[in-house]
């Protein structure tokens, strides 16, 4: 089950903490922590593949509040929509674990915002992640352009490159749908 109650605190604390003055601007890494609780855990008592990127969700909507994004989608109805990702596991979380989640975005192009995410427990990397994501209204993605001049960065680029713009050659060769 989505943890609803969790994700609503996570709001709450990103809504307080940005009229505090913690804000995050586009280029910065935002954080937040929180335990492994019992319900993210699987049979072998650490957290599960799937709930991590359930939990990824609360870092992308910390970051959108404290960023001012969320106060734009308020504004105009606008929506959120993950339409790629990539995942890698390297340290296994455990139960009561405090975990750290640090999120960026790593590129923009016309379309989408890439954001990159990790999960952290005592200083070690744990899984990190890259997503395509994009704002949408009506159900089709803006142009990050648009989302960009209404956070009052027009100017802003950060262009795809690196292992970012490997990924998004790489999934455009990708067959869709798949064959198996």
């Amino acid at each position: 089950m989505y943890p609803f109650y969790r994700y609503t605190k996570s709001i709450v604390k990103a809504i307080v903490a940005q009229k505090k003055g913690d804000t995050v601007g586009l280029e910065d890494v935002a954080t937040m922590q929180f335990r492994c609780s019992l319900t993210d855990i699987d049979n072998f008592l650490e957290m599960n593949n799937g709930r991590v990127f359930t939990l990824y969700d609360l870092g992308r909507t910390d970051f959108a509040v404290r960023s001012g994004l969320g106060k734009q989608l308020l504004e105009n109805r606008w929506g959120l929509v993950v339409a790629g990702s990539t995942i890698q596991y390297r340290k296994r979380i455990r139960a009561f674990d405090l975990v750290t989640i640090k999120t960026r975005i790593a590129a923009i192009d016309e379309r989408w915002i890439y954001v990159e995410q990790s999960m952290w427990v005592k200083g070690q990397p744990c899984s990190s992640a890259l997503l395509r994501t994009g704002v949408t209204k009506g159900g089709r993605v803006l142009q990050t352009q648009q989302v960009l001049d209404a956070l009052g960065k027009s100017d802003w680029k950060l262009p795809p490159t690196g292992y970012v713009a490997e990924w998004i050659k790489s999934d455009a060769d990708r067959p869709w749908p798949p064959s198996v």
